[in-house]
């Protein structure tokens, strides 16, 4: 039964699974910006792949208000579009704080999050795709220690960033900007993590 209803409602892993397309491009986009710090920060990149989520985004919870049956419950579905759409919506704000920060970003350290992103953008799709099977346990729950383990790495590393930054930059504009921009990044590592959480604890329940 359980199969003919996901064979039927394929629709809700498709736009899931391509709305975390969206996310794991949208990181992938920042991870290459913070390898190349010195480049322009790609707002309107950010921007599309943001409005391109939203529309998928908008259809999903669309499907969600039907009076039909779904291969999981409403709320899981809802949970988890909303945690990926937050995810290219994070990357965006940080693109647009960035190229308004102008020299109080100068000497930032921002090139350390670049490989934590792209290892996380690897395994958010896969990751979802894993909800049409529900029966993966161990896979999902590698996966999801590989989301935890990057957000803990980045924590760190935010912890330590802005111990410097308190401890000696003497402008305190350039802190409040510069904090302001390490914490949006731990957003989009604290987004996944979540993520990981809530596909770890659907495919639990259905195993």
């Amino acid at each position: 039964m359980l199969r003919k209803l996901i064979k039927k409602d394929d629709r809700f892993f498709r736009l899931l699974e391509t709305s975390a397309e969206e996310a794991s491009r949208s990181m992938q986009v920042l991870s290459q910006l913070l390898n190349c710090p010195d480049g322009a920060p790609p707002v309107e990149a950010c921007a599309k792949i943001r409005r391109t989520d939203k529309a998928i985004t908008r259809e999903l919870m669309e499907n969600l208000c039907k009076d039909m049956p779904t291969p999981l419950d409403r709320e899981d579905l809802e949970a988890l579009a909303s945690t990926l759409y937050k995810i290219t919506k994070l990357t965006e704000k940080f693109c647009e704080r960035l190229a308004c920060a102008g020299k109080h970003v100068d000497n930032m350290r921002l090139s350390p999050y670049a490989p934590m992103l792209k290892d996380a953008s690897e395994v958010i799709t896969p990751l979802i795709k894993e909800l049409r099977l529900l029966i993966n346990v161990e896979k999902v729950k590698g996966m999801n220690d590989t989301l935890q383990k990057v957000e803990g790495e980045a924590d760190n590393l935010m912890l330590s960033v802005l111990g410097d930054l308190y401890n000696h930059e003497p402008s305190p504009i350039k802190i409040m900007v510069q904090k302001d921009l390490h914490e949006l990044v731990e957003k989009i590592f604290d987004r996944s993590r979540d993520l990981g959480n809530l596909v770890f604890h659907i495919v639990l329940k259905h195993a």
